[in-house]
């Protein structure tokens, strides 16, 4: 064949190529760098992946930087030590996923679906986890400080020891959850169920209490209830008698100015004496 010919298709080909690659990217550029295998190194998502089918994948450390993957499927990955930043995830499944350790800081991740989920030490400051399902999820050691917990189903979840300060876990249902050791304080758990949930050892200065159902919850002490703030809608167990506080808790949250360090707060809560 005449060398002109050859290189007339050998241009062709290369274009054909080239269109078929971008054409690959813009379909999955928001996990453009995973190459399809499971994987421990690190992967960085970004772009788009609505309704991504990603079950049990292995995708260990993963860092999401502004991705959204809003209604995707993770059920049963392998998630652990992954970082979420700015990302969406919203009406996402997650149900029975491995999150041990990951940053959520910041993400959408309302509406989800985390049953069964080990969530155990992760730092989800300021995520939004409103009408999340958790139901049986493990959160023991979690860092829930600022998250929006409203409408959150959490029948049977474990947050042994987390702290979830000046959270909202109003409208919940945790019925038969674990909340031993949790500091809760200046937490909203207003109008949530807690039916035969565990307290023991759990911080509730500050929380607001009003219209909650803690009337069959075990470890309540009435140095608790002193601690927090209750109303006559407030339902607690035979012997406990609720305070009221005069304007509700005063809190005063601000976000570190500083260069965030590892150890180091993110934010500082100052709550005025009563």
């Amino acid at each position: 064949m005449p060398r002109s010919a050859t290189q007339f298709l050998f241009r062709i080909c290369l274009a054909l190529c080239l269109a078929s690659f971008g054409l690959s990217f813009a379909v999955t550029k928001a996990w453009a760098l995973d190459d399809g295998a499971d994987t421990t190194r690190v992967l960085s998502f970004g772009g788009f992946c609505v309704k991504c089918e990603l079950s049990g994948r292995k995708i260990p450390d993963a860092w999401f930087m502004g991705a959204n993957f809003t209604a995707a499927s993770f059920v049963g990955s392998d998630l652990h030590g992954a970082r979420f930043i700015g990302s969406n995830f919203a009406r996402a499944n997650l149900a029975h996923a491995n999150l041990h350790g990951a940053s959520l800081f910041g993400s959408d991740f309302s509406d989800s679906d985390f049953t069964l989920a080990d969530l155990t030490g992760v730092n989800a400051h300021a995520a939004n986890f409103a009408g999340a399902t958790m139901t049986g999820a493990n959160l023991t050691g979690a860092d829930m400080a600022v998250a929006a917990l409203s409408r959150l189903v959490a029948r049977n979840a474990n947050f042994t020891d987390a702290s979830m300060l000046a959270a909202n876990l109003s409208e919940g249902h945790f019925e038969h959850a674990s909340f031993k050791g949790a500091n809760l304080v200046a937490s909203i758990l207003a109008s949530s169920v807690f039916a035969d949930a565990d307290f023991t050892g759990a911080n509730l200065t500050h929380a607001d209490l009003a219209g909650a159902d803690f009337s069959t919850a075990h470890g309540l002490t009435q140095a608790q209830i002193d601690s927090a703030c209750s109303t006559n809608t407030t339902r607690l167990p035979t012997g406990l008698v609720g305070k009221s506080c005069r304007s509700g808790p005063n809190i005063v949250i601000m976000r570190s100015t500083t260069p965030v360090h590892i150890g180091l707060p993110r934010y500082i809560i100052s709550m005025p004496a009563q």
